[in-house]
Parts: C-alpha cells; sequence; structure tokens
C-alpha cells in the first residue's frame, strides 16, 4: 500500500473502514519514516474514526489522542483542533458529552472555513446528543448551508443526516425524509457505501416513528445487508428495532430483543444500554409486570442523568409514575408528577408520552373528583388528535372522548371514541402483514373498552354488540394483503422447510441437531421479516348493525360472549332483536374449559385396554357445567335455532359441539358477528376442482383420502410424495373444496408457524397468505388446526384466522388431538351428507351425532372438530 495517503485513509473510513485502517497505519510508518508529523496526525486520526465505525471506542479514543499529541508537538493548532473535534465525536458515543461539549468548543476558536463549518456539524450533533435540540439545528443548519455554498458534498451529506435524525425525533417527519434522501443521493455521488447504509437506517427510525411500520422495516433490513456485507458491526442498532417492535407492539419479540441488548451492549455502549433498559421497562409495562418496570425505569433514569440527557430522563420518570399510576396509586401528588413530567416531555420534543402521562394525570384527577383539571389537562391533550402520526392521534381523541364525558356530552364523546377506533383501522390496514394488524390492535384498548363500559352501564344490548365488534378481531375484517412474488418470501419458506426437514430426520436418528435448530430459528425470523414488509391497503368491513345481522341469520341464533372486566356477558340476536344476559365471571368459565379439553384429549390418548369410564364422566361433567354457565341461562331465547357463537377469545379453545346442548344442532364459531356476516355473503368465485391432500407418517391419512375421493366431485388427489407444499397449494387456490389429512401443529409461540405436514415439509400459515384465491370451504383432518392465539382485542392468529381472513366460507378443524384411525369414518360420513346437499354445520353435526357412540375415543375426537365461519 505505497504511497497512500493519510487523507485518502480518513477520506475511505465511511467506504470501508477495515481497508481505511490499513492505508491509515501505511500513512503512518511512511510519515515517521520521513519525520512528517502533519501526516501521522492525519494518520492517527483516520485511523481512529474507522476504529469508530466498527464500534472499537477503546482503540479509537487511544488514537485520536494521539492525533492530538503529535500535532501540538508539530505546532500545528489546526490539526489539533480537527483531532478534538474527532475526539469530541467518540466522546458523545461513549455518553461522555459534557467533556464533548468543552472538547469542540475549544477547537472551534483554531478553525476557519470549511474547518469550523465541519466543527459547528460535530457541536451539532454534541448537543444533539444532549437533547438541545433546538441549539443542535441551528449548527446543523449553518453546516448546510456552509457546506452548499463551498460545494463540500461530504459536509453537507453528514449535516443532512444528522438533521434528518434530528427531525424525526423531533415530529418533522417529512422534513426528516427530505434530509436522508438528500443525504443519500451525496453518498453514493461520493461513493460511500457505508454512511449510505447509515442514512438508510436513519430513514428507518424516522418510518418507525411516522408509523411506517413495513417501510421501517425494509430500511432496516436493508441497511443491516449492506453492514454484513461490509462485515461492520452495529451492535447499537438493536436499540433502534428495539423501539420499533415496541411500537407495534411484538412484545415477545421485543422483549428477547431487549435482553439481548442488556447482554450484548456493556463496555463503551453506555447510551445503548439505557435506552435498553427505557425499552425493556416499557415492556414490562405493557406485560403488566410493574415491578420489574420500575426497576428498569428507574436504572434507565440513573443513567440518562449520568449521560445528561433530559428528554430521556423525563421518559423514564414517565414510566415510573405510569407504573405507580397501573398499581393502583391515586393521589394528587402523582397527578401533579404526571402533569409536570408531560409538560417536560412536550417541551423537549416527545409529545406522545407527554399525551401519555396527561390522559393519565387526567384519570387520577377524576377518580378523585377534581373534574376541573381532569378538564383541563384533557383539554390539552385532546388537541392531539389534529395531527401527527396515527398512534397519536388516537389517542388524542381517546383524551377529547373522555373530556366530552366529563361535560355531559355522551353522544359527543362516543363520537370521539369512534373516530379514533376508525382512524386505528385506517393505519392497521395499511400495515399489510396479518402478524402486525392483529398485534397492532392492542392500541385501541383503551378506546375500546371506554365505549364497552359506557354501553354496558346503559344496558342496551345493541349498543353493546356494537362496541363488542368495533375492536374484536379487526385484524379479520380488513381486505388481506399478499406479499409481492418478488419478495423473497417463497425462496425463504423453502429454504426453511428444507430445514426442518433435516432436522426433523435428525431427532429421528439421534444425531446432534443445535445447529439446525439454530438455522431453523434465523429461517423462521427472515420468513417473518419479510412478510412484515408486505405493504396494505384495502377496505375496512364495517361491523354490523342489530338490524342487518337479524336478517342474514333468519331462523338462527347468534350468542357473541364478551369478556367485561373479568365478568362474563352474552348479546343474543334472536327473532329479529337483541338482548344481553349477564353469566358471571369468566374464571369459573375458563377452569372449566380447561378441564373439557384434558379429559377430551385423555379419551383420545388412553390405550384399549384401560378403562376410560371415569375420564368420560369426567368429560361429560364439565361439559355440564358450561352448558350450565354458558346456554341454559339463554334458552329462552336460542329455543332450538341452528347456533352462531362468536365466544371471546379466551373461550377459543372450549370444544362446543360436547355441551350436550350442541350434540345433533347446526353449530357455527365465528370470531366476530362481522366476520360471520362477510363470511356468509361471500360471493367468492371457484373453479370446479376440489383437492384432497395427505401427508406423511400417518398411515390412515391415504385412506381416508380414497374414502372421501368419490364423494368429493372432480379432485385433484395429492397423497405419498406428490404431496408437496407448492402442489397442495397451487391445488388449494380457488378451489371449492380442500381436504388435507396429515399431522397437524399449533405454535402458541408463533402461531403463523403453525403447520400440516406435507411430503417436503410443513404447509405454514405463511404459505396459505400467499394464496391468490383462498378454497371456498377447507376440512382439516389434523390435530388442533382448529386452535388459534388470541391477542388483546380476541385478535386471532392460525390457521381459522389466516383462512377466514383470506376469505373461505367455511372451515372444519379440530380444536383437540384427533387420532386419524378414529376420525376417518366421521370425515367419510361429512362428506357423504356435504354431497347430499346439507350445510357443512348440519353435516357435521349430523355426523357427530351418528358416530358419538362408537366408543369414547371415537365420542371425543368428534366432539373436538368445530365449523368456523358460515
Amino acid at each position: 500500500m505505497a504511497g497512500v495517503s493519510a487523507a485518502a485513509a480518513l477520506e475511505a473510513r465511511q467506504r470501508d473502514p477495515h481497508a481505511a485502517i490499513e492505508m491509515g497505519r501505511s500513512a503512518l510508518k511512511a510519515a515517521r519514516a520521513v519525520g512528517d508529523a502533519g501526516e501521522a496526525s492525519i494518520a492517527e486520526r483516520a485511523i481512529g474514526l474507522s476504529l469508530r465505525e466498527l464500534h472499537d471506542f477503546d482503540g479509537a479514543l487511544r488514537h485520536l489522542r494521539r492525533s492530538i499529541r503529535i500535532a501540538e508537538g508539530a505546532g500545528s493548532a489546526r490539526l489539533a483542533a480537527l483531532a478534538r473535534v474527532s475526539l469530541a465525536f467518540v466522546l458523545s458515543n461513549t455518553g461522555r458529552h459534557a467533556q464533548a461539549l468543552r472538547t469542540v468548543n475549544a477547537a472551534l476558536p483554531e478553525l476557519r472555513g470549511g474547518d469550523a463549518d465541519i466543527a459547528r456539524m460535530q457541536r451539532g450533533l454534541v448537543l444533539h446528543y444532549l437533547c438541545r435540540y433546538d441549539e443542535a439545528r441551528r449548527e446543523y443548519n449553518w453546516a448546510i448551508d456552509a457546506a452548499r455554498r463551498s460545494g463540500d458534498k461530504l459536509g453537507e451529506a453528514r449535516a443532512r443526516n444528522n438533521r434528518g435524525l434530528l427531525r424525526a425525533y423531533t415530529g418533522g417527519l417529512r422534513a426528516a425524509d427530505e434530509d436522508f434522501d438528500r443525504a443519500a443521493v451525496l453518498y453514493r455521488e461520493l461513493d460511500l457505501e457505508l454512511a449510505v447504509a447509515d442514512v438508510r437506517w436513519n430513514a428507518g427510525i424516522s418510518a418507525s416513528r411516522a408509523g411506517d411500520v413495513p417501510r421501517a422495516l425494509t430500511m432496516f433490513a436493508e441497511a443491516e445487508h449492506e453492514y454484513r456485507r461490509l462485515e461492520v458491526p452495529r451492535p447499537a442498532l438493536l436499540i433502534n428495532r428495539l423501539e420499533l417492535l415496541v411500537s407495534v407492539p411484538l412484545l415477545e419479540e421485543a422483549r428477547a430483543a431487549a435482553d439481548r441488548a442488556l447482554e450484548e451492549l456493556g463496555g463503551d455502549l453506555v447510551l445503548a444500554r439505557s435506552e435498553a433498559l427505557f425499552y425493556r421497562a416499557r415492556i414490562a409495562l405493557l406485560e403488566g409486570d410493574l415491578e420489574r418496570a420500575v426497576e428498569m425505569a428507574v436504572a434507565a433514569r440513573k443513567g440518562f442523568r449520568r449521560e445528561k440527557r433530559e428528554v430521556w430522563e423525563a421518559g423514564a420518570r414517565h414510566l415510573e409514575l405510569r407504573a405507580a399510576y397501573l398499581s393502583g396509586q391515586r393521589t394528587r401528588a402523582l397527578v401533579t408528577a404526571l402533569t409536570r413530567v408531560a409538560s417536560r416531555l412536550d417541551a423537549l420534543g416527545w409529545p406522545m408520552a407527554g399525551l401519555e402521562a396527561r390522559v393519565d394525570a387526567a384519570l387520577i384527577a377524576r377518580e378523585l373528583g377534581d373534574r376541573a383539571r381532569a378538564v383541563a389537562e384533557l383539554t390539552t391533550a385532546g388537541a392531539a388528535r389534529r395531527g401527527g402520526p396515527a398512534a397519536h392521534r388516537v389517542q388524542g381523541w381517546y383524551a377529547e372522548a373522555l373530556r366530552r364525558g366529563l361535560l355531559g356530552n355522551a353522544r359527543g364523546a362516543q363520537i370521539a371514541l369512534r373516530r379514533g377506533l376508525v382512524l386505528l383501522d385506517e393505519y392497521r390496514v395499511s400495515l399489510g402483514a396479518l402478524e402486525l394488524r392483529a398485534l397492532s390492535g392492542a392500541q385501541g384498548k383503551a378506546l375500546a373498552l371506554e365505549g364497552l363500559r359506557t354501553a354496558v352501564a346503559g344496558g342496551q344490548a345493541g349498543r353493546v354488540l356494537s362496541w363488542a365488534e368495533a375492536w374484536r378481531a379487526g385484524a379479520l375484517r380488513m381486505t388481506p394483503a399478499r406479499p409481492p412474488e418478488d419478495s423473497g418470501l417463497a425462496d425463504a419458506l423453502a429454504e426453511l422447510r428444507a430445514v426442518t426437514a433435516d432436522l426433523e430426520a435428525a431427532s429421528t436418528a439421534g444425531r446432534p441437531a443445535a445447529a439446525l435448530r439454530q438455522r431453523q430459528v434465523r429461517g423462521e425470523q427472515r420468513v417473518r421479516e419479510l412478510t412484515r414488509q408486505t405493504s396494505g391497503g384495502g377496505a375496512v368491513f364495517k361491523p354490523p348493525a342489530v338490524g342487518d345481522l337479524a336478517r342474514a341469520l333468519g331462523s338462527s341464533a347468534l350468542v357473541e360472549y364478551i369478556d367485561h372486566d373479568g365478568a362474563l356477558l352474552a348479546v343474543v340476536v334472536a327473532g329479529g332483536r337483541a338482548s344481553l344476559h349477564r353469566l358471571g365471571p369468566l374464571d369459573g368459565a375458563l377452569r372449566e374449559v380447561r378441564l373439557l379439553r384434558f379429559a377430551l384429549h385423555r379419551l383420545v390418548t388412553l390405550p384399549e385396554h384401560l378403562d376410560r369410564t371415569a375420564v368420560r364422566a369426567g368429560a361429560e361433567h364439565a361439559a355440564g357445567l358450561l352448558q350450565i354457565r354458558l346456554l341454559d341461562p339463554l334458552r329462552r331465547r336460542l329455543d332450538d335455532r341452528p347456533l352462531v357463537i362468536a365466544p371471546t377469545g379466551r373461550l377459543g379453545g372450549l370444544p362446543w359441539s360436547a355441551l350436550p346442548a350442541c350434540r345433533g344442532r347446526s353449530v357455527t364459531v365465528v370470531p366476530s358477528a362481522t366476520v360471520w356476516l362477510r363470511a356468509a355473503t361471500s360471493t367468492l368465485v371457484s373453479h370446479d376442482r376440489a383437492v384432497l391432500a395427505a401427508g406423511p407418517r400417518l398411515p390412515a391419512a391415504p385412506t381416508e383420502i380414497s374414502a372421501i375421493s368419490p364423494l368429493a366431485g372432480s379432485a385433484s388427489v395429492l397423497v405419498g410424495a406428490e404431496a408437496t407444499v407448492d402442489a397442495v397449494a397451487s391445488a388449494m387456490d380457488g378451489a371449492p373444496l380442500a381436504h388435507v389429512a396429515a399431522h397437524g401443529s399449533f405454535r402458541a409461540d408463533n402461531p403463523l408457524f403453525s403447520a400440516l405436514e406435507l411430503a417436503d415439509g410443513p404447509l405454514t400459515v405463511y404459505d396459505l397468505e400467499r394464496l391468490r384465491t383462498p378454497p371456498a370451504r377447507v376440512v382439516l383432518s389434523a390435530c388442533d388446526t382448529g386452535l388459534s392465539a388470541v391477542r388483546p382485542g380476541d385478535e386471532l392468529m392460525g390457521f381459522t384466522a389466516a383462512l377466514l381472513g383470506l376469505g373461505t366460507r367455511t372451515l372444519v378443524a379440530p380444536v383437540v388431538p384427533v387420532p386419524a384411525e378414529i376420525t376417518t369414518p366421521l370425515m367419510v360420513d361429512l362428506h357423504r351428507r356435504l354431497g347430499k346437499g346439507d350445510s357443512p354445520a348440519v353435516a357435521l353435526a349430523g355426523a357427530q351425532e351418528a358416530h358419538r357412540e362408537n366408543g369414547d375415543a371415537a365420542f371425543a375426537a368428534g366432539a373436538g372438530f368445530l365449523c368456523f365461519g358460515a
């Protein structure tokens, strides 16, 4: 590398820091050989700044201080000052902001022209870290104007990148993106790939703050790809992804990311560690772990205080106070403290946290009877509904609803709550991915519960149903969004299937499988990330009025169960009218559901030679208790009508067919009344060829398919090696009927990886989401495939939710394990009845009743099947 200059090494640090270090060392050696102290000082600075790019802060500080000493020894005040500016940059990265500000201030008097402009930009960055945002903005503006006058593309790009990040954190999101776009153009012209990746990452932060989750994830993924290609570590960037995960909220993933960050972010990465503690406290709050939330918030606040980051310190204080509120504290001192921290957060540029603190203060004041103070705080908070990101406006409408309610304007309060939920739906439909749509529903919890509370207090069944439907299973009321064909998702799913198959083979053979498990985890994460980048859009189906439901139901009855602060309510729509019923504590029903599921599981898994009498009696007893609790109080309204049941999410695993009143009766289970009406009125157009598929390692599956085939009309029959994921999915696309007999698995940890085992690996929910047209009617003869994971807002995730959300009219699937050799006769009878023209619910009920007395295992297996949809 002979002849390389120190200036060239300095310029290369954001293109290839590894190469820049070698260039700097070569230049340093040459400078020492000829006694050129100025060149040596620049070389040391180039090495130090390159080490900073690689997050070796100790090494960076060592070389930058050496650069200063060499320059001072040579009598070069300019080079010493430039090295001090670089030193200030690294000191700020390590949390020593006051020292950094002193250092850059000491350097400025020695610099002129473009050198001074660089120092002003660096001073802006230090002020930015200190949360002195107005001062930082002035320095960035100065640096940008000066760079444009002098034609300094590099100086302009750096200042714009920094100003864009400042704007992203203080609410100027559109202006932030303009800065990032211009910075990226300039860096590309200068061939600085690493700098372009940094800008892309910062644009992801801006998108995250704007609530554009798909774009944020895309930006982060593109930047990470570049960092890996350039072999440049960016451990602190865990924090920005963590902020995004918390905002959705993707709590399980966020918790794992926060714990990983706290393990990895040690040493000089103090800024990132304090922020990791902050987000871990937020996660604990959202999960209801108040003790841990306070512990983490206090630790974060102390760190921010040491680092002199006032806005972050105020944010951590807000988390402490919110934990106090959620723990039941109701004092005037807490109101004052929350109001004070809200004002600080507003002034320092964190309006969302300030808004939350102000609403909490108002709620406590309302409970304490201080109506005037509550109204004052809510008036300020309610102004947020007029602008800003969707989450900000939703919270603003919540505050406005509370204010109107306190002023006696009940109708106005209801309007405000509904506007907030409509706005949230518009935001959620933009997300695209079912997972993000489902989980983001948690952001509407406060509005929905306030509306439901008011409706229940009024006692009008129609309003209670309307408010229950306004939040329930909202993701399934939205037009599904398919991932783009060129997203790489198909390849990622195929690779995951191959790894899963290798893992299964290794486990069966007793070979070490740890490396394969790690590959499987990485493969699943890749699939999730690609799916989340799907852009959304489309329609949101509005909850129906009682009259519309009644007309669509005809002679059937709808029962919608509602969890209201731990009390179980039911709204019945039958005979053209709605009625409200209070059924007692929900916990009792949940206990009996667990008993019934356990007993049914035992009946199908006990060896044949053991007596099942006691277990069958236990199942019948639990079923009887559930009927007494859930259906008997509604008997006069239900008569002998066919039932459409919309259980609250925590009752979702209940095998309704086992209840005495449901035996032999047409029963359809749905996530919500809106989803039922959409399915019942679907005009889905299918082709005329069914698909019948059998998975491997299940001897009864091909037998089942062979027995069903003559009853299914024109059909593609896929068994053995032909039943691959691609073949089955392709045949399912637009089919009038799809029947799959296979091993099924429900993944409670990640329900979208619930799977049907086919010849070449698992067919997951992600595979189904790629269908252009869903099958109109689906029968899954596979264990637990009717189960769904439940998230806030009774959002469901699993095969049931995916298929109904895509537009499938009817799904027949079990919510308990079912042995294939026992269920085959039931499935054959089901298809025989469907062929005669029975509706799916009638056909299933008839088949279950006909096979109920074929032994205890047959009773349990049959009772486990439910008809979902229409």
